[in-house]
């Protein structure tokens, strides 16, 4: 089994159409310390490949203003997610092009990629602060303050 980076889950190479089934197989996937991913049961262990993050952020809902806000992700398979203390938001930037890769934890170490449509709405939102002395934007949700980028060029 595989998971491409745009979230479609495959077996023996052809995309998995029924998102029900889906949905299942996500509930005993585990992240363990080495990085790798398993589809775990009470009696079978099976390992999969994840070519980035095993679901991806599709959708953006915000609630309130300022750091009282609320941001709500959904993911590709209908979870929703409200970004806090106990599902941060990181920003990846590849050294070699400068392309940002945005991820939420979900649950148990498992991210979504945050697709770039709702990253764009993210970054739109950003305010303004500086960190470690340089002008930086991020986003805040749950009183907590989510690094998106720096603002220097």
């Amino acid at each position: 089994m595989r998971i491409a980076r745009d979230g479609t889950w495959y077996y023996l190479g052809s995309p998995i159409g029924r998102k029900p089934l889906v949905k299942l197989f996500s509930t005993v996937l585990r992240r363990e310390d080495d990085g790798s991913y398993w589809l775990v049961t009470p009696v079978e262990r099976g390992r999969i490949e994840v070519e980035d993050a095993p679901f991806t952020a599709v959708e953006l809902v915000v609630e309130g203003a300022g750091e009282d806000q609320i941001l709500r992700l959904r993911t590709n398979l209908d979870e929703w997610i409200e970004a806090g203390p106990d599902h941060p938001i990181r920003v990846e930037t590849n050294p070699a092009t400068g392309e940002p890769s945005p991820y939420i934890v979900v649950r148990d170490r498992l991210e979504a990629l945050i697709l770039r449509p709702v990253f764009y709405q993210l970054v739109e939102m950003g305010v303004e602060r500086e960190r470690d002395g340089k002008p930086s934007l991020g986003i805040w949700s749950k009183r907590q303050f989510f690094l998106l980028g720096s603002l220097e060029g």
